[in-house]
């Protein structure tokens, strides 16, 4: 198994998470720094990273998490702000699934199945996020949905069409399959209507429902195998 893999597998972070930390020769496999992601290891070998040792793959878990305002989607933070990561109790090493902005609320999940988070994001995979946006200037017309429909040219580039339903005048409903910075708010401000709140309803299969803010919950084998078969994933071996 490549150690980047390895290290995804072990819940130190995710698959490209393992690849900057190996690149940065933070690893040392039997003693001796590595920063390759390709070396091959067994498992069998002692294998460190910032000189802490990592043990063998975890049970793979993930966590639907209801996402406060102020709560930063990383699994820590240098200013010392609360994290998404801090929101599930324990000792296993968690980390989010893309992020959201500090001031969007609502469905974040966190794995240590680097694998399935590579997938769930990968644009690739088209996997759809559903989100809830309060804009400003309302009633949004019309031509402002069919815009957003169509796709919107941002500074990186033009988005791919949304689905898009207003279901009140100051509210749309917005479903993306891409994962840019801020995605959802600069299209919406693009169009003349700047968001006023934003909350992500929905992550493939799984939706926020009664999850109340700052509540997480572990997912069942078939949600999980729900989320892997969005994501094209091969299925987990039990």
């Amino acid at each position: 198994m490549r150690l980047a893999k390895h290290l995804a597998h072990s819940g130190v972070a995710s698959r490209r998470g393992a690849e900057a930390i190996i690149a940065e020769g933070r690893v040392a496999v039997d003693g001796e720094t590595v920063t390759d992601p390709a070396r091959d290891v067994t498992g069998e070998e002692a294998i460190t990273v910032d000189g802490e040792s990592v043990g063998g793959p975890e049970r793979r878990v993930v966590y639907a998490v209801h996402k406060p305002a102020g709560v930063v989607s990383t699994a820590h933070d240098t200013h010392g702000r609360p994290t998404v990561v801090g929101v599930v109790p324990g000792g296993a090493r968690l980390y989010p699934v893309g992020r959201l902005d500090a001031d969007t609320t609502g469905l974040i999940l966190l794995t240590n199945d680097g694998d399935l988070a590579n997938h769930l994001m990968h644009p690739r995979y088209e996997v759809p996020r559903i989100y809830r946006a309060k804009v400003a200037n309302p009633p949004v017309p019309d031509r402002a949905l069919r815009a957003l429909r169509l796709g919107i040219d941002l500074d990186d580039g033009r988005t791919a069409p949304a689905r898009v339903r207003r279901l009140r005048p100051d509210v749309l409903e917005l479903t993306i399959r891409e994962g840019r910075k801020r995605q959802v708010r600069r299209m919406c401000e693009a169009v003349g209507h700047p968001v006023v709140a934003l909350r992500r309803v929905a992550f493939g299969p799984l939706t926020l429902d009664d999850l109340a803010p700052g509540a997480h919950r572990r997912l069942t084998r078939s949600e999980v195998d729900a989320l892997r078969a969005a994501s094209r994933v091969p299925r987990a071996r039990r």
